[in-house]
């Protein structure tokens, strides 16, 4: 991975999101720039229904929401809202609510990693269009010397250590890949009427999940490897992730001042 230069790094690829603008990080764009105290600080995420998590996060996350899986590549995600680009758990003052686990994908903002245009190697890049980035910085990315601030140092290692996290989400996926454990599920609600009968039933997600019929039927010291290696434990705090979108719906509805909805996967 290169680190930041008092030269411009080469042009990067990809899109990622949050990043409106990802620029290489360097001293000589860069050398009076640094991050501002704003309001609202992670107003950034607040139109993200889902955001990535690696595996080491489903613990904490499955305690606030759900956990699935999703796309060709069963993508983990953490599902924050109910309505498209919305996320439930950002307040209107641009702060998380109390208790909230935060996902280290918004954490590390406005740092990434990226590759340069010939994918081989990352390169530390900030958003040039994030809010909080400015001259007169409270944490500024670079020291008059032209090397990086100890604030800088903290952010790539947090990037590196989130990168190592990837590689190992993406090992935990093939690795339930592999074993034929997603299935596909869909979860439904049906919400009271002003009359208090319940209407129709109304299509909330679908998603893939770890199967648990299949899980039972892996063989003895199949179970006790997923068991050793840990991955069992994340499996389970996927699984009990599921339940949480019934508290999605209700806090929704009861925002919207609407009586409770019964929900249901399928």
């Amino acid at each position: 991975m290169d680190t930041p230069t008092d030269t411009a790094a080469d042009p990067i690829s990809g899109a990622a999101l949050f990043y409106s603008k990802p620029e290489p990080l360097n001293a000589q764009a860069h050398g009076k720039l640094g991050l501002r105290r704003i309001d609202r600080p992670f107003a950034f995420a607040a139109n993200s229904q889902a955001v990535p998590l690696t595996v080491s996060e489903f613990m904490m996350a499955s305690l606030s929401f759900p956990v699935i899986f999703a796309g060709e590549r069963r993508q983990p995600l953490a599902i924050m809202g109910v309505l498209s680009e919305t996320n439930m758990f950002i307040r209107e003052n641009g702060y998380f609510e109390p208790g909230i686990y935060v996902p280290g994908y918004i954490r590390r903002y406005p740092f990434v990693l990226a590759a340069n245009e010939t994918r081989e190697q990352l390169v530390v890049c900030i958003d040039g269009g994030a809010a909080m980035l400015g001259d007169l910085p409270d944490l500024p990315f670079f020291e008059p010397n032209g090397e990086a601030s100890e604030y800088t140092k903290g952010c790539i290692q947090f990037c590196n250590d989130y990168e190592v996290e990837v590689r190992r989400t993406e090992s935990f996926v093939e690795l339930l890949t592999s074993l034929d454990l997603f299935e596909t599920r869909r979860t439904t609600f049906r919400p009271t009427l002003p009359d208090g009968t319940q209407g129709p039933e109304q299509n909330l997600a679908e998603f893939f999940a770890v199967s648990e019929e299949k899980l039972k039927a892996l063989p003895d010291a199949k179970l006790r490897e997923l068991m050793d290696n840990g991955a069992l434990r994340q499996i389970y705090a996927h699984l009990n992730s599921i339940s949480q979108f019934d508290n999605l719906v209700s806090l929704a509805l009861f925002r919207q001042g609407t009586p409770a909805a019964v929900g249901r996967l399928n």
